[in-house]
């Protein structure tokens, strides 16, 4: 019987490893963050305090890398996907984020096949593995009396990462504080609809050096407006005009 069982043992741990990774046809698109992984054999180092995320759209493909935003398009017939090349903004980071952001754009590329099992998505190819967990809607935060900070800069079509912590939070008796990445500043303003206002800045005068001069320049622009606001979930997107700030939910 011995030589009968071992096929049928076989067999069956192939099935079980299929229905581990749940059904290949599902729908794929949402916005899915990485909470571990595997590349030839060894784990994923995650890095406290930061975010990979995997946004899917159709054949779109977005998402932070740990430190940069990347994007590109997805190749996909059943279970086999490819991840086609992928641009990436050019933000640097110190180098444990940098180095985890390295393996886990290398591993998107070495994918070949997707599998959806409810909120959990798994990616693997040849010697790597990553899961992620569905990041699920949440009711639109309080634009007001919430602490945001700075997610990514808008430039018109464009996605460019942020330099250090640039907050912002709208207090309820019409005052405005925050921080450009560089300087602090304080301000009044007024929402009517969604459109939003600020007066009054007074902003700290100290320099910016080169890697900051750009993103406080920015900021400023887009909140020296005519501004609109929205909030999503727990993303506040200030635009003016073509640019814009997005923020999220801070502690």
């Amino acid at each position: 019987m011995t030589p009968r069982l071992l096929p049928l043992l076989a067999l069956a741990a192939v099935l079980a490893s299929a229905c581990a990774i749940g059904d290949p046809s599902a729908d794929l698109d949402g916005e899915w963050v990485l909470d571990g992984g595997t590349v030839d054999g060894a784990a994923l180092q995650l890095v406290d305090g930061t975010r990979i995320s995997l946004a899917l759209d159709g054949a779109t493909v977005g998402g932070i890398a740990a430190c940069n935003h990347y994007g590109g398009e997805l190749e996909r017939d059943g279970a086999r996907v490819s991840f086609g090349a992928m641009s990436t903004t050019e933000m640097a980071c110190d180098q444990p984020v940098m180095a985890l952001e390295a393996a886990y754009l290398a591993a998107l590329a070495r994918v070949d096949t997707a599998a959806r099992d409810g909120d959990r998505l798994q990616l693997s190819g040849p010697g790597v593995q990553l899961d992620f967990a569905l990041v699920l809607p949440l009711a639109d935060a309080d634009p007001v009396g919430t602490n945001w900070v700075l997610e990514s800069l808008i430039l018109g079509d464009a996605v460019s990462s942020v330099v250090g912590a640039a907050t912002l939070r709208l207090d309820a008796d019409g005052t405005l504080s925050g921080s450009t990445g560089c300087r602090g500043f304080d301000a009044s303003y007024r929402i009517d609809g969604g459109t939003l206002e600020v007066r009054d800045w007074i902003i700290d005068m100290r320099p910016c050096g080169a890697e900051n001069a750009g993103q406080d320049g920015h900021v400023q622009n887009v909140l020296e407006g005519p501004i609109s606001i929205s909030v999503s979930g727990d993303r506040l997107t200030l635009m003016s005009g073509a640019n814009g700030l997005d923020y999220r939910v801070g502690d």
